[in-house]
């Protein structure tokens, strides 16, 4: 598993983490910013953006179809490859380089038409030929599967020069949702060895890559729409608090996902924006339900309700998040808001694990890293919290590469983060179907998965959503996640940066629509 995985998800993006076309910069209704403004402003053409990033020089890919563990790899490839749609506001699935989409009644085959005018960087025109091609290579890797769910490569096929042929195992009518993300389009016949040069269709193309670190220059004419900078440069940097002392020393203009520490750090300087994406990460604990001491859903009830959510959020995240409820998905139209929010309530705790026999002599350990900052933080709250209910936890700390091996879709008690949060059947499909092939938790449940399989072959919206709500309800009484908070996306960015990407997760990366005041 990797970071940018993680975080955008790809990003997702995370990735997040998990801005578009329509929304990117729009202001929006996920975006809050405290420092320089401009909204009203009009956009002003040139310069060059110094965006610093995070990554490890070990981890450097550039392959757009790889593992991404990187989020400056990951910005630099989403800046020069297009996909095939984006994530939006409302709704969450937007074009990009599909111009539109169409479904067979039965919803298993899909039509995609590429957007007009679409050419990559050597000014050849995209083809469906290009796209299946592309799509069947990313299908063919070891995440591929997870990342086009019931898309067989030989049902991949191309109709005509401008249409793409999706066809499912399976009635799916969110199926435009996963063409988000990673489906990045490069020239048909590109030899793995020549990926890295391969020309993209994004709104910039790459100058120059070094070290992890690059520069990327306007594409003229971009079939997208205007593209304001000329140029952006992208700095690796190693840790988030590297990264803010880079911005506030003035040698960038902008620290992606730079975390509620370095906000804090920030906030008594008035040259700073501090941009805040809520509903950017999803960080839960993972309880494994499949077999050991947190089989019990009693067990895992009695967690979930020792925990002080609100001390959580205000301690580990400084206030720069919100209050979550088990369910994954917050920032989906069709997240279920009626669903009673759980508090604290540490009598029926211990009474719930007197009725389980489970075993308080006992000391279970709780595996973390330090990924991503407050991560371990979490994992030490969390214990002593519960310590209150009779339940001892000792936290230990990995390595990433021996936790993400050995600990990852195994450990019995975990943390865990995911940075694309707007869209319950992103998280239903990777995580908590019977079958997924990303199951944190080893959750399997009939009913969770039937009404799964109900709602994405549900064309009616409003029966969906019901269907939707439906599952959240059942992934609130007995899966095996104890979401106690979503995190804000912070970046922090000097003052005569304008139109930064409002949405959370992968939205972050886009930023074709940013511009520098004069």
């Amino acid at each position: 598993m990797d970071l940018t995985r993680r975080q955008l998800f790809v990003a997702g993006g995370a990735l997040g983490a998990t801005a578009l076309l329509a929304a990117c910069g729009s202001g929006g209704d996920a975006q809050s910013t405290e420092g320089a403004g401009g909204a009203s402003e009009k956009p002003r053409k040139g310069g060059t953006l110094r965006v610093g990033a995070l990554g490890r020089a070990s981890a450097i890919t550039r392959d757009p179809h790889g593992t991404q563990s990187n989020e400056s790899d990951y910005l630099i490839i989403s800046l020069v490859y297009d996909t095939l749609t984006v994530p939006g506001g409302r709704p969450n699935t937007m074009p990009r380089l599909a111009a539109g989409w169409k479904a067979s009644d039965d919803l298993r085959a899909w039509r995609f038409t590429i957007a007009k005018g679409a050419t990559f960087h050597d000014g050849s025109p995209v083809t469906a030929a290009d796209v299946v091609f592309s799509l069947k290579r990313l299908r063919a890797t070891p995440s591929g599967a997870s990342r086009l769910p019931g898309i067989q490569a030989r049902n991949i096929t191309a109709e005509g020069d401008d249409t793409v042929v999706l066809v499912s195992d399976y009635a799916n009518a969110e199926l435009p949702l996963l063409t988000r993300l990673t489906t990045f389009v490069v020239p048909e016949g590109t030899a793995d060895e020549d990926i890295a040069k391969a020309p993209g269709t994004g709104p910039f193309k790459l100058d120059w890559f070094r070290g992890g670190n690059a520069r990327l220059v306007r594409t003229p004419n971009w079939y997208g729409g205007d593209v304001h900078l000329d140029a952006i440069e992208v700095k690796i940097f190693e840790s988030p608090q590297a990264m803010a002392n880079a911005l506030l020393a003035g040698q960038i203009d902008l620290a992606s996902n730079a975390g509620a520490v370095a906000a804090r750090s920030a906030k008594t300087r008035g040259d700073i924006q501090t941009v805040r994406r809520p509903n950017d990460m999803a960080v839960p604990i993972v309880m494994r339900t499949a077999d050991g001491p947190f089989a019990d859903p009693k067990v895992r009830e009695a967690l979930r309700l020792a925990v002080d959510r609100k001390a959580m959020v205000e301690q580990v995240l400084s206030g720069y998040g919100t209050v979550a409820n088990d369910i994954l998905g917050t920032g989906d139209p069709a997240y279920a808001k009626s669903v009673p929010q759980r508090t604290r309530d540490l009598s029926k705790a211990r009474q719930l694990l007197k009725e389980a026999g489970f075993d308080t002599s006992e000391t279970y350990e709780i595996l973390t890293t330090e990924d991503i900052s407050g991560l371990a933080e979490s994992a030490t709250l969390f214990a002593t919290q519960v310590r209150e209910a009779g339940v001892k936890v000792k936290v230990v700390k990995q390595e990433s590469a021996v936790f993400w091996d050995r600990t990852w879709l195994k450990g019995d008690l975990y943390t865990t983060y995911w940075g694309t949060n707007d869209s319950v059947v992103f998280f239903a499909s990777k995580t908590m179907v019977s079958d997924s092939g990303q199951n944190e938790a080893g959750w399997q449940d009939t009913a969770f998965d039937t009404a799964y399989q109900k709602a994405i072959g549900t064309a009616d919206a409003t029966r969906r959503t019901q269907l939707l709500q439906e599952m959240q309800q059942i992934e609130y009484d007995s899966s095996g996640y104890l979401l106690w908070g979503m995190a804000d996306g912070v970046d922090l960015a000097v003052a005569k940066v304008r139109g930064l990407p409002t949405l959370p997760g992968y939205g972050r990366v886009q930023l074709e629509k940013t511009w520098l005041a004069s």
